[in-house]
């Protein structure tokens, strides 16, 4: 498909403009050298400005763009205690002027920290669903305010439906414009893959474009054969909805878990040794729960030899840095 198709079809979404977009593209030569390896770059993400970035504001362009449409007066979402999706949500309903309800799993901490504390200071209200699931939570407390009256916009884990993941069928169509500016096209690119909707725009967007490069997703909390098979859903969803005319299977998708250790969210020496490999060669920060553990399976692959020393490796940056103050004792182990 030509790129200016596939643009047509993402902007007949009217997606809003929330952040800062482009994210700079820039090389990492200190990390590259450290590794010996291949040559590293990164896609900065979690530069994209708004509520202090991330990866989401990308999914929140077109669903939020959704939530006006339908005259919502308060925005929902649910997530982790350290949730960056959370984060951002309540940035940008804060930003639309909109009220926002977080969901988030678990009970409250005995003072907020890291991300939860940013949730409060955007004014989000924060329910906790305690032993309870957190989705179903989420919707029992959105037909709640339905009955009150209100028309809430009630947005899934991660913002990974459909509409969601053409955020990020537009970050591999913006890719593609800075690489065409440069010359060349990255053998891979590698990141953190959780609730699937950055994984599965991606996906897509780089068989639309019919791009040479791997999409490479570290899982942070799934088994691959599981997490594929909703990949496949997914993506197809996403196709559908862009009037594509292709599709794709579980095994079209590079799903890395070998990184999962003991669990979302658990700190080991992958994340330490990522985290501080980062800072101490690039000044770059990642986060303990998802950019950490990528950036960790990236330098795994690398020392196993999974990329050679010719080849251009791109780690996407997905955000999350603000998490890294409600772990310290983890990362000072």
């Amino acid at each position: 498909m030509e790129y200016s198709t596939l643009i047509k079809r993402l902007e007949a979404l009217h997606p809003l403009a929330l952040g800062q977009m482009p994210t700079p593209l820039a090389p990492l030569p200190r990390l590259s050298q450290a590794l010996g390896g291949p040559e590293l770059w990164i896609k900065r993400d979690d530069l994209t400005g708004l509520g202090l970035g991330g990866n989401k504001v990308r999914k929140l362009t077109f669903l939020l763009a959704e939530a006006l449409r339908q005259q919502a007066d308060i925005i929902m979402t649910t997530g982790a205690q350290q949730s960056n999706h959370a984060r951002q949500t309540a940035a940008a309903a804060a930003m639309l002027g909109l009220p926002c309800v977080l969901v988030l799993r678990g009970n409250p901490p005995l003072e907020p920290e890291g991300n939860y504390l940013l949730d409060v200071l955007l004014n989000a209200e924060v329910r906790w669903a305690g032993e309870r699931s957190a989705l179903k939570t989420l919707y029992s407390e959105a037909e709640t305010l339905r009955q009150e009256g209100h028309n809430p916009y009630v947005i899934t884990y991660g913002g990974s439906s459909a509409l969601g993941a053409c955020g990020f069928v537009a970050a591999i169509a913006e890719l593609s414009a800075q690489t065409r500016a440069l010359g060349f096209e990255f053998d891979a690119i590698v990141f953190a893959s959780s609730s699937g909707g950055t994984q599965a725009g991606m996906a897509v967007g780089a068989r639309a474009l019919e791009l040479p490069t791997r999409v490479v997703g570290i899982s942070i909390a799934e088994p691959a054969p599981a997490f594929t098979q909703d990949l496949e859903k997914l993506s197809n969803e996403t196709i559908a909805l862009l009037n594509l005319d292709f599709s794709l299977k579980s095994e079209d998708f590079d799903v890395r878990d070998a990184y999962l250790g003991q669990g979302y969210g658990i700190v080991t020496d992958v994340e330490r040794e990522a985290i501080r490999l980062a800072a101490r060669t690039e000044g770059l920060f990642v986060d303990p729960v998802y950019t950490g553990r990528a950036l960790g399976g990236l330098l795994d692959l690398v020392k196993r030899g999974e990329f050679t020393s010719t080849q251009r490796v791109l780690f996407w940056h997905t955000g999350g840095a603000p998490a890294l103050f409600a772990y310290a004792k983890d990362l000072m182990g």
